[in-house]
């Protein structure tokens, strides 16, 4: 079973940047894909940035430009960096893994943007 920790949220006025980090139990060379997803409140948990292990990378269109979702497999971590932050970014931030067909997720890091 892989293990997912999540870390780096906060709160950050508009405009801002975070950096959020992923790191899972074991080597991410056995993950097939690992990415970020996120929820806010009365809302469904959607895609925002997904890494596969050959390191093709999917953006959700809200993101782009401003989300990067890099891959460290020497520290067994996923990173999200999220530039010009917007309020409607405000949400519990949960990394997934993918191995072998099974996805395990992480408990979330929350992000709050302010106005």
């Amino acid at each position: 079973q892989v293990q997912l920790v999540e870390s780096g949220g906060g709160l950050v006025q508009a405009g801002g940047s975070l950096r959020l980090s992923c790191a899972a139990s074991e080597s991410t060379f056995r993950i097939t894909a690992m990415g970020w997803y996120r929820q806010a409140p009365g809302k469904q948990r959607e895609l925002v940035a997904s890494i596969t292990s050959s390191g093709t990378t999917t953006t959700a269109n809200s993101v782009k430009g401003r989300f990067t979702i890099v891959r460290d497999n020497a520290k067994n971590t996923v990173y999200l960096q999220m530039n010009s932050l917007k309020p409607e970014d405000t949400a519990v931030y949960y990394c997934k893994a993918t191995r072998y067909g099974v996805d395990y997720w992480g408990k979330g890091t929350l992000v709050t943007v302010s106005s």
